[in-house]
């Protein structure tokens, strides 16, 4: 039988599917792994099963930072480091040479200011803060020690501990994932970076991506029970759905990845699918119009002819059967999310540093950016976020940035 640490494989973290989305790239197998990895975080949550949820941080940039296994070396890298020729950072010179700007001025610090935590092997983090990025800000009468790396502003009480701490840091950094391996290209990523094991450095505020004592916040009975109720409903719909639509989208990738961009266009207007049927319709216009646009490009009758070609191979798999599996699909994928959303409203609870998003005209309170559930036995993951809040803050021109301010 499948279980939690088969959803997600020892793949480089370089970016992990939303949850729901398996459902369009991971044919029966993967649509399976996504109701059981939910069906898992519910035990989680509920008390019935010991698991890790760690939280996404919203930084920039991802971060790789430890020794390169062919010569002992320190360095930092971007993500670049996966790359058939590994780019990486060993001196200040090798930053200049590839980077320029706040980019730069960031991966200078971390080669200036990282060795101090004694790194073994390789980790992986998100970037948080450098000292010129952290500020002193009044929010609904609470004064805050902050910092805004991206969409999300982060905020801690002035006055604490952790405050202190942020304000003597030369930089920021959040931890969450661990690498192995004799080359980085043969390199296997496990979920989570034990940091008890970094030495300690008031230079580094360097933290694990953890919620703590998650056995202690369990589901109440309602919540238990609406969330049961949705995976049942999956479990129906999921039996619906021919196999052979799921299989026939996994073998076409970029076939699936046309139907979720053209999902991407609601999620980042911050809009729901109410009517999946009419969704399927729109989605066979847009392909058909985007085609439109290509054969209408070309100058040539051999030009547009191949457009035609490409637009006709596209539209043979919109055959009445998949387009039938396919708004089944639709109404699973929102099932899937009518049950994250509540596993995150659950987990937003957990959250001890308070999230904001910058307005025009002041501070908008938002949950963070999202959540990674980790099986302890398998070390695998699984993403949950919550995407319409998060895409239209990320997407939406009324929501000031981390990067709009001078000088980045």
């Amino acid at each position: 039988m499948d279980n939690f640490a088969d959803f997600i494989t020892e793949q480089k973290n370089t970016h992990m599917t939303h949850i729901e989305d398996k459902v369009l790239y991971g044919g029966v197998r993967g649509t399976r792994q996504a109701i059981l990895a939910l069906r898992e975080l519910r035990k989680m949550l509920g008390g019935e099963k010991d698991g890790n949820v760690s939280v996404k941080w919203d930084g920039a940039p991802a971060i790789f930072a430890g020794i390169d296994p062919n010569d002992g070396q320190f360095f930092v890298a971007k993500k670049g480091i996966f790359n058939k020729n590994p780019k990486i950072y060993k001196s200040a010179t090798d930053v200049d040479d590839d980077t320029s700007g706040d980019l730069a001025d960031k991966l200078k610090d971390a080669l200036k200011y990282l060795p101090s935590l004694g790194i073994k092997g390789v980790i992986q983090g998100d970037f948080l803060f450098s000292k010129s990025d952290v500020g002193k800000t009044k929010i609904k009468g609470v004064s805050y020690v902050t910092f805004h790396p991206n969409t999300i502003v982060y905020a801690v009480p002035d006055g604490t501990p952790a405050a202190a701490e942020i304000k003597k840091a030369k930089l920021g950094i959040v931890w969450h994932t661990t690498y192995v391996g004799k080359t980085f290209e043969s390199m296997k990523a496990s979920y989570g970076v034990d940091v008890s094991k970094l030495k300690k450095s008031s230079a580094v505020w360097s933290q694990d991506a953890m919620l703590r004592d998650l056995t202690k916040y369990t589901m109440s009975g309602k919540d238990t029970a609406l969330v049961d109720g949705y995976l049942s409903e999956m479990g129906k719909m999921f039996n619906k759905i021919s196999g052979s639509t799921l299989r026939e989208l996994e073998k076409d990738q970029t076939l699936a990845q046309t139907i979720e961009t053209y999902g991407n266009t609601f999620v980042r207007k911050g809009e729901i699918i109410k009517d999946t049927r009419k969704h399927v319709d729109g989605l066979v216009k847009h392909i058909n119009d985007k085609y439109k646009k290509e054969i209408d490009s070309r100058k040539t009758e051999k030009g547009k002819a191949t457009q035609v070609d490409k637009r006709d191979a596209i539209l043979k798999f919109f055959s009445n059967q998949n387009k039938k599996s396919l708004k089944m699909m639709f109404d699973l994928q929102k099932l899937i999310v009518l049950a994250k959303l509540k596993l995150i409203n659950i987990l937003n609870r957990l959250s001890n540093v308070d999230t904001f998003v910058k307005t025009k005209t002041g501070f908008k309170t938002t949950g963070p950016e999202g959540y990674v559930a980790i099986d302890r036995l398998g070390g695998d993951a699984v993403k949950i976020v919550d995407r319409m809040e998060f895409s239209y803050n990320n997407f939406s021109p009324d929501i000031l940035k981390g990067w709009d301010k001078p000088g980045r």
